[in-house]
């Protein structure tokens, strides 16, 4: 790489920054942030002499943290070689994430704002930057709209204009497709993103038996929960599942129930921020990582 490539990505994420959006560093190529690089969305910036310092020491890509910068961005992907639509969108016509959209719109009867920011990605996506409503905080999504729609917002982050990607799976650059302020994200589309509200807490107990392995069970529920409580914004979802792969591993080994060690998870989840389908799917996945590897506490 050479100081041209460096100062070209400098001056990337100066712009962006100018423009009232935190960014942060994103390895070289890459869509990951750079390595070492965590709690991404908490130390994302808009100083342009901590943008130098970060940027001056290789060409790295450049991510907007979506959430402090008061964006949601609508990711509208194409479909990877060989993948296909499920039933609910195999349909004449729907081919990629934006076609998803626009159908998706006609059946709620919303009308699509295209007259806002659109940044074309490096596989022939596309992205809708939209201005969050005031004091709303919605959270990134993962295919709960439709197939092939993501959202970023808080908790997730977007890689750029003026990155390059060389991934297997797609190389490219992203580029300004269409340059324009970003509109406010319409009333139609943010009730479609407003998160389900989780149920209303309630006590759960969980039965462990009292023998000699009781007081273990007992710290290694009360530590996976407190280190859950204290994951910091862009950690969230990482912690949910880490913990509940811990817990899992204890459940598949008999050592503790599932159903209620379920539950305090998805309320632990629901704490933080994230949304209704972000922790039941999360919690879903970490039991189901942690089962793998049953642990089975000695008689």
């Amino acid at each position: 790489m050479t100081a041209l490539n460096r100062h070209d990505m400098t001056a990337a994420a100066l712009a962006t920054a100018a423009r009232g959006w935190p960014v942060f560093p994103i390895a070289i190529g890459d869509k990951a942030p750079r390595r070492g690089f965590t709690d991404w969305e908490a130390r994302a910036t808009r100083d342009p002499d901590r943008i130098r310092a970060w940027w001056q020491r290789a060409p790295y890509n450049v991510g907007i943290a979506t959430g402090p910068a008061r964006l949601v961005v609508i990711d509208l992907d194409q479909p990877k070689p060989g993948q296909h639509a499920p039933p609910d969108w195999d349909l004449p016509g729907v081919c990629d994430g934006a076609d998803v959209f626009a159908l998706l719109c006609q059946r709620a009867g919303i009308p699509i704002e295209w007259e806002t920011l659109q940044v074309r990605t490096r596989r022939g996506g596309l992205h809708l930057y939209y201005t969050a409503p005031p004091g709303a905080r919605l959270s990134s999504t993962n295919g709960s709209l439709g197939w092939l729609i993501d959202t970023r917002a808080w908790g997730g982050y977007v890689v750029a204009p003026g990155s390059t990607v060389t991934l297997p799976d797609g190389a490219g650059r992203y580029a300004v497709q269409h340059a324009t302020a970003p509109a406010p994200l319409p009333p139609s589309l943010f009730k479609l993103l407003k998160p389900v509200p989780l149920p209303a807490k309630r006590p759960v107990h969980v039965p462990i038996d009292n023998n000699r392995h009781s007081a273990y069970l007992r710290a290694a529920l009360d530590r996976e929960l407190a280190h859950l409580a204290a994951a910091q914004p862009g950690q969230r979802n990482r912690a949910l599942f880490g913990a509940a792969a811990a817990l899992g591993e204890l459940i598949a080994g008999g050592a503790l129930p599932e159903q209620p060690v379920k539950e305090l998870l998805e309320q632990g989840g629901g704490d933080l921020g994230l949304s209704r389908a972000e922790v039941t799917r999360t919690v879903k996945s970490g039991l189901r990582h942690g089962a793998r590897r049953p642990r089975h506490l000695a008689a």
